[in-house]
């Protein structure tokens, strides 16, 4: 199982919201840049960054720092938050993107979500980001009627080949991931999962293993070192 670092960007510096909320802001390094660059230097093979001002306003806001990851570090970077359309899409994979990340779009715009399949294959990923079996949007703010699990079907008939599934409530808190539905995600598609939300602590990324994630996203435990990334790479390798 692939252990991949986050760096969630908000107005220009590496942050981590409490449960997707923009008022429980935690600010872990003034340059985003640098902290991708120490993950890589520590084994990462995978970055994941988020542009969370752009996943809330609905166009990239943090274009500028996530090209200079992408130049900066020597790793895959996969990006995502404020990619709405298919000419931003485009433009993220030119930039040199590894994968391209697709949320509140692929939830309203299912045209634009073939579109995207068609362009991107592999190199897309779509964002399942759910609270009480329900998928959420616009940088987890709004609600929608849309069910997770209906919606994951739905993906994969698409030909979407992986997706990062987020449990809201585990996300950037201390706990443990939501094991059983990362399980049944595995059990009931044939697409890659990429778990996101909770990893506190190493057995939780042992714990997904076994669950057959194919990746783990973790952002607040390597920023506050109650996982040191080295560990987690062994431990999972």
């Amino acid at each position: 199982m692939e252990v991949i670092p986050t760096v969630d960007v908000r107005g220009g510096r590496a942050v981590r919201l409490h449960q997707g909320d923009y008022d429980r802001e935690t600010v872990f390094e003034d340059d985003p840049v640098a902290a991708a660059a120490r993950w890589v230097e520590q084994g990462a093979s995978r970055v994941h960054v988020v542009d969370l001002d752009g996943a809330r306003e609905g166009r990239q806001a943090n274009a500028d720092v996530t090209r200079a990851i992408v130049d900066g570090v020597d790793a895959a970077v996969q990006i995502g938050g404020g990619i709405r359309d298919l000419e931003t899409l485009r433009a993220t994979l030119d930039l040199g993107a590894a994968r391209v990340v697709l949320g509140t779009a692929a939830v309203r715009d299912p045209q634009l979500l073939r579109e995207a399949v068609a362009l991107a294959r592999e190199r897309l990923i779509v964002s399942v980001d759910a609270r009480d079996g329900l998928v959420r949007v616009e940088g987890w703010t709004e609600g929608s009627d849309v069910e997770a699990a209906p919606f994951v079907r739905e993906l994969a008939s698409i030909g979407v080949e992986r997706i990062v599934y987020t449990d809201i409530d585990r996300d950037g808190v201390r706990g443990s991931p939501n094991f059983e539905a990362y399980a049944s995600l595995v059990a009931d598609t044939s697409m890659a999962v990429i778990a996101a939300g909770g990893v506190s602590a190493l057995d939780d990324l042992r714990e997904l293993a076994r669950c057959g994630v194919e990746a783990a996203i973790i952002g607040r435990a390597l920023y506050t070192e109650d996982i040191r990334l080295p560990d987690a790479l062994a431990a999972v390798a």
